[in-house]
């Protein structure tokens, strides 16, 4: 079996429950966007062979930098897991694109695109649109979603802690805004 690295960042408090519990699995009470959510899992129910339905941990296909803001709120403890998981297990999107499901909004791949639809000149459905978050390799117009590299996630189901091969404790940064009204 070919295994793949991929990473999650958990806050302390849910990696000492996983701990406890012997695996890791979200959990609807964490979850921030509940019908989005529900989509996400719906994809993994069609796409992911052995998924069964928990809901998803979400991951990064390249090792997030612990420097940076944005992942938790400053100050909270935190942990960066590196686990090791059968990429079949993974449902890999594109995190941009993933924004249009939480948005509401057309996945367009131009900017005519984008008008035509929302003209109601094209076939395919908002909800159909939302299909391409999966398709990492499909060509887009670079002046409409920029020409950096795409940055892809990854979901996936229950885990055991034999999957975690590495833990990394830190303290999120407080953001510029944050230290500046804090």
């Amino acid at each position: 079996m070919i295994m793949s690295i991929f990473w999650t960042m958990q806050t302390d408090e849910a990696w000492k429950q996983y701990e406890k519990q012997g695996y890791l699995e979200g959990t609807p009470e964490h979850a921030m966007y509940s019908e989005e959510y529900q989509w996400i899992i719906k994809q993994m129910k069609q796409r992911l062979p052995n998924y069964r339905g928990e809901y998803p941990i979400w991951l990064w296909i390249k090792k997030p930098d612990m420097r940076s803001t944005g992942h938790f709120e400053g100050g909270t403890k935190c942990v960066r897991l590196t686990l090791e998981i059968d990429p079949k297990n993974v449902l890999v999107s594109d995190f941009d694109d993933w924004h249009c499901v939480l948005n509401n909004t057309f996945c367009a791949d131009k900017e005519q695109e984008w008008e035509a639809h929302y003209e109601g000149n094209l076939e395919i459905t908002k909800e159909e649109s939302w299909h391409r978050i999966f398709d990492i390799d499909r060509h887009r117009d670079p002046e409409w979603h920029g020409e950096g590299k795409r940055r892809l996630q990854g979901t996936t189901g229950r885990m055991e802690l034999s999957c975690v091969k590495k833990v990394e404790h830190f303290i999120a940064r407080k953001s510029f805004v944050e230290s500046m009204f804090k």
